[in-house]
């Protein structure tokens, strides 16, 4: 199955109803297809874009969001999206990196734009509005020719290149194709949604990250995207009442921020029918929250950019019942389309309860990383398996519990210490709102484990903040698990997909030594 085989079906299907819906504006199945057809002959045409060429893209949520992707995809182009929230010089090393010479940028983000062109001479610029230092793109598209451009998409055509988060410290891309992007679609109706004719998904995070990855299968069932410029807890709820979405999409972060809203508990949500979170872990008072709140509507997906969107899925059901505290802090059992081993640094297969590295392999798998022979010699092992550089163990129900990243583990005094499960006890104490572990320079143990913690509203300003989380932990885990010391911050630092950024924590204190562990 290819990318552009859906979105055709989608628009053959559903051609006069309602596609996207943006702030008072919408478009139809046929207005989003026809316009996609033009930005594609636009591109080819005007920015002399030829097969396999990579199109940079600056882009915020907006109602261009679907025509821009499918117009991609449709001229056989291969799409490298930026995160808006990065630097100047952070966007001019992707686009170097992955050899992009055209870059399509937002109105609102003309200004960036034109200091990449700066940082980057010969770099073409195309606005999506008049508002540009290039040429307007959708004002080339309204001359250009609204069928598909003449080229035959083939299933190994790349048709994204999507950098990381970057939590390793290493600028890397992974590439998917039409075949690999299609099955994500298939993925996520075959695991965590059954979407109906007309019902919407609201998506509020970025849709270059997971919340991208549903525009397809909604629009292959005849499906609408409900699509707000951002994040504003306020927003966001006042979009559940008004445009009624049967599905949300959240990182933990966001539901945490939902569930401090003044009259939370009368928001409307009779239309709701799943919660689908991922992203990152989801602390248990938060969850327990939303639960005793909502009720069984959440669902949780494991997986990661280079294989979106679910390796494993906890379910509705598996969210309540005998044992569900405990096995909501698994990730879930393995999707019907993936399979998953854990292995040792052999590559041989671990026992239930043994924690090793997850490997997966399945349809939605990327092909690799973008111009990374070393990298992807290290991550793609033989037989199609992919390596995530996550450390996880099964139980012997057959769920899959995620310990940690195999570049986030501490070592104190011999021992392994790996943050995640340290995290998950300190988030329970009553004070801590957020938490994150990392290792710091330690003489005597090598590294000792610190706690940072940003406190509830209610608890700042409270005394012997550090004791009492210590003491909390020494009750619950083994001593060399136990923060050595307790920091106290604003807030925990976060990707923008709301990964925690240990890094960030962490290399600080380890400036200027030779080694870092």
């Amino acid at each position: 199955m290819l990318t552009t085989e859906l979105i055709e079906r989608g628009a053959r299907n559903f051609a006069a109803e309602t596609a996207v819906l943006y702030g008072d504006q919408s478009m139809t199945f046929a207005d989003v297809d026809t316009l996609a057809n033009r930005i594609a002959n636009a591109l080819v045409s005007a920015a002399k874009a030829d097969h396999g060429c990579r199109i940079g893209l600056l882009l915020t949520n907006s109602l261009f969001s679907l025509p821009v992707d499918f117009a991609c995809a449709k001229a056989r182009l291969v799409r490298v999206p930026l995160n808006a929230r990065l630097s100047g010089p952070e966007h001019a090393n992707m686009l170097t990196g992955a050899g992009v010479t055209v870059l399509v940028h937002g109105e609102d983000l003309a200004d960036r734009a034109r200091e990449l062109r700066e940082l980057l001479p010969g770099l073409a610029l195309y606005g999506l509005g008049p508002v540009t230092a290039g040429q307007d793109l959708l004002s080339l598209a309204r001359n250009a020719a609204d069928t598909p451009p003449g080229r035959r998409p083939e299933p190994d055509d790349p048709v994204l290149a999507l950098y990381t988060s970057g939590t390793t410290g290493k600028l890397k891309a992974a590439v998917h194709t039409q075949a690999s992007w299609a099955a994500i679609g298939l993925n996520i109706l075959l695991n965590l949604v059954d979407v109906r004719r007309g019902e919407a998904m609201l998506h509020a995070a970025s849709l270059i990250h997971a919340s991208g990855t549903f525009v397809l299968p909604y629009w292959s069932r005849g499906g609408r995207a409900a699509v707000l410029p951002g994040f504003q807890p306020q927003a966001y709820l006042h979009a559940i009442e008004t445009w009624r979405p049967a599905a949300l999409n959240l990182v933990p972060t966001m539901l945490g921020m939902l569930l401090e809203q003044p009259g939370i508990e009368t928001a409307d949500f009779s239309a709701v029918q799943t919660i689908i979170y991922g992203a990152s872990p989801m602390p248990r008072p938060t969850i327990e929250r939303a639960l005793q709140l909502w009720g069984p509507r959440f669902v949780q997906y494991y997986g990661q950019t280079e294989a979106p969107l679910a390796i494993a899925v906890l379910t509705k059901e598996d969210h309540v019942g005998e044992n569900a505290h405990e096995r909501r802090l698994a990730c879930g059992r393995p999707s019907l389309d993936c399979e998953v081993r854990i292995i040792d640094e052999t590559g041989a297969d671990l026992a239930a309860g043994q924690p090793g590295e997850i490997a997966v392999r399945a349809p939605f798998g990327m092909t690799g990383y973008l111009d990374a022979p070393e990298l992807n010699a290290s991550t793609m092992l033989p037989g199609g398996w992919i390596k995530t550089r996550d450390i996880g163990r099964f139980d012997d129900a057959g769920y899959l519990y995620l310990v940690d990243r195999t570049s986030d583990m501490i070592i104190t005094g011999g021992y392994n210490v790996y943050p995640r499960e340290v995290e998950d006890v300190l988030a329970e104490h009553r004070f801590v709102r957020e938490v994150a572990v990392v290792g710091i320079p330690d003489d005597k143990w090598g590294e000792a484990v610190t706690a940072f913690v940003a406190l509830r509203a209610q608890h700042i300003g409270e005394n012997a903040v550090e004791e009492d989380i210590i003491a909390f932990a020494r009750a619950r885990l083994a001593g060399y698990k136990v923060p050595k010391s307790v920091r106290v911050v604003d807030e925990i630092p976060k990707s923008a997909v709301g990964k925690l950024l240990r890094r960030a924590l962490r290399d600080p204190f380890w400036a200027g030594r030779e080694r870092r562990l």
